[in-house]
């Protein structure tokens, strides 16, 4: 990987545990992952002999292995979430949890730092035979976990069972070793934190190899052997620089490009960002669901040809959604741009909670927009990657609120609470409190505080979303002029001199937004949706008992009025109207849905005849 371009020195992510989020949104799910989601996961890995395989594989205990080559994944991303609850409130009876399985999965590594109970207890022989068979996608998720207990705790046991096992694929795979091109990605994302964590550059270096085998006619394996899946499933079909469009299976594909966005942070080299803006604007342009869902196809789990968007039948795997939070959040600090940190927020209030709950022990795999009323969340699945997935992603969402900057600092998402932001160049940090409401109301207040010896200059970043046609802002009570400070990339720039307790005030118009799809998707020809601010809403049979699935329709100039209800749906902002023959309608948050009896979903609805466009 080598440019005779300029090197990239994109913006640095701040830290979730630098942030602390403490609104009536985020804080109550927060809560609710820590006490319920995480005790659930780790019961069912317990319950499904998930963890037991560890024990198995490390002679502690006699049975056979149950479960599928993958399992072991699920318990790492378990962990993961628990440290990252950890890191936020210690709490000694899920430390001690967390220590026992550590000990497990370290009891089941072998000599050489090989981690798979699978292959261990099944089929030995067959090690590094098939590429499709998750071997490094495991290992990867384990590092993931190792890194984050050891942030969490400062105890290296599973830091140290993780390095071992890098130090095993960096021994037999490399330049002048053997080939591999990992069926499911993670593996090359989870070296590149590995050498966060460790300063080791070999780590980020063999993630970089294994992009680069990708696309030569290394892959060997059982994908590789389908006709109708082939090598465009994992994303070996073609070079990883020469990416042109979103193929195969959504949530590798969203891993393979938040790798390569890694690699770039890590080393400087832009080779990869040509290929990451064509494959985005690919996937965003044309393949991409108003929720964020991304992934139309249940043959897949994945792409298939261009708009092709339906909504009952779509599949939308609520770990693609996290992906592409994953995805976008590094395209943010590869380019500072706005836009990407928009679609994180789409996939926040959106996509991704969908995923879960309200109660946070009950999930979907497949997001839908719309379901007759078959749908349902479940306990749990045989193939229980969603789970386990927001088990990790949402506790560590307070690290795409900001961003460090050439100059200052970034507000990429807005949520009631604070953070200390460190300023480039050794500068000093700078506290930053939010009083929002948000995302029920657009007004935010941001209270601004250097600590002492911090420079007291700098610029700071508001993003104005794609959604917002109107907005205010002033500083200190003084008006800011929005035409000259709002930039190309979607952020009022306010720089000056901050002291202590200066204030920012930035408000968000939120009216009711009809949003129509491009006329390529032929499943949406003659329908709309509705956002309000960042949450598109649906029509959920619970509350509009008067309504049959697909039988009613909505005129685009009928206005709806904006109710916030304390009591519903663990505090909702509703939209109350009435459809085109005189019904009474009431749309909810689209993440909401199917937390009340069980009933039908539309999220996009027939368009009355008379459709013109308004905005209220």
């Amino acid at each position: 990987m080598t440019t005779t371009q300029q090197p990239i020195r994109g913006w640095r992510g701040v830290p979730f545990s630098s942030v602390r989020i403490d609104d009536e949104f985020w804080r109550p799910r927060l809560e609710v992952l820590k006490n319920v989601t995480i005790d659930v996961c780790l019961r069912k890995c317990e319950e499904t002999n998930r963890i037991r395989n560890f024990a198995l594989a490390g002679g502690l205990a006699e049975g056979d292995f149950e479960g599928m080559y993958y399992n072991d994944s699920d318990v790492y991303k378990v962990l993961e979430g628990a440290a990252y609850a950890l890191r936020t409130e210690r709490d000694p009876e899920l430390e001690a949890e967390i220590d026992r399985i550590a000990e497990l999965i370290a009891a089941a590594q072998e000599p050489d730092g090989y981690l798979s109970t699978y292959f261990t207890l099944i089929a030995p022989d067959l090690k590094w035979t098939d590429m499709e068979k998750h071997e490094m996608y495991n290992g990867g998720h384990l590092i993931e976990a190792a890194v984050a207990y050891y942030q969490a705790t400062g105890k290296r046991r599973l830091l140290d069972v993780a390095c071992r096992m890098a130090d095993h694929y960096d021994a037999v795979f490399g330049p002048g070793k053997r080939h591999w091109a990992e069926g499911h990605e993670e593996i090359e994302l989870a070296l590149v934190k590995l050498f966060g964590a460790t300063g080791e550059e070999r780590y980020w270096k063999l993630a970089l190899w294994l992009l680069e085998e990708r696309g030569h006619g290394h892959g060997v394996g059982a994908i590789w052997d389908k006709p109708e899946w082939g090598p465009a499933y994992c994303q070996d079909d073609v070079p990883v620089r020469d990416i042109r469009e979103v193929k195969g299976h959504a949530v590798r594909a969203m891993y393979l490009y938040t790798a390569m966005a890694d690699v770039v942070l890590a080393s400087g080299d832009p080779a990869y960002l040509a290929a990451l803006d064509r494959v985005w604007a690919h996937t965003v342009e044309r393949n991409l669901y108003v929720t964020g869902g991304i992934g139309p196809s249940v043959h897949n789990e994945g792409f298939t040809h261009d708009y092709d968007l339906p909504n009952e039948s779509a599949y939308c795997e609520t770990c693609a959604a996290i992906a592409m939070a994953f995805w976008n959040h590094r395209m943010n600090l590869l380019h500072g741009d706005g836009k990407y940190a928009d679609l994180v927020e789409r996939e926040l209030f959106n996509g991704a909670l969908s995923g879960i709950s309200l109660s946070g022990d009950r999930f979907f795999y497949v997001n839908p927009l719309a379901s007759k009323g078959e749908h349902h969340r479940v306990e749990w699945f045989h193939t229980s990657c969603c789970p386990t997935n927001l088990a990790r992603f949402l506790p560590a969402i307070g690290q795409y609120l900001y961003a460090s900057t050439e100059d200052g600092l970034a507000v990429n998402q807005y949520a009631n609470g604070e953070a200390d932001v460190e300023l480039g160049d050794g500068a000093g940090t700078v506290r930053i409190a939010q009083s929002t409401a948000y995302p029920w109301d657009g007004r935010i207040v941001i209270t601004v505080t250097p600590e002492p010896g911090a420079a007291d200059e700098f610029a700071i970043r508001l993003r104005v979303p794609g959604w917002c046609r109107g907005y205010r802002a002033s500083a200190q009570g003084e008006r800011v002029d929005g035409a000259e400070a709002l930039t190309a990339k979607g952020y009022l720039v306010l720089k000056r001199h901050w002291a202590a307790g200066d204030t920012i005030e930035l408000t968000l118009d939120m009216p009711v937004e009809v949003v129509r799809a491009r006329p390529e998707a032929e499943a949406n020809r003659g329908r709309i949706a509705l956002q309000r601010g960042p949450v598109v809403y649906c029509v959920e049979q619970a509350g509009n008992a008067g309504l049959r699935y697909d039988d009613f329709a909505l005129g685009a100039h009928e206005p709806f009025a904006v109710q916030h209800r304390a009591e519903l749906l663990g505090g909702v902002t509703v939209l109350r109207g009435r459809t085109a023959d005189g019904e009474p309608c009431e749309l909810i948050p689209y993440y909401a849905w199917d937390n009340r009896e069980a009933g039908f979903m539309q999220v996009w609805i027939r368009e009355a005849e008379d459709g013109r466009l308004y905005r209220f």
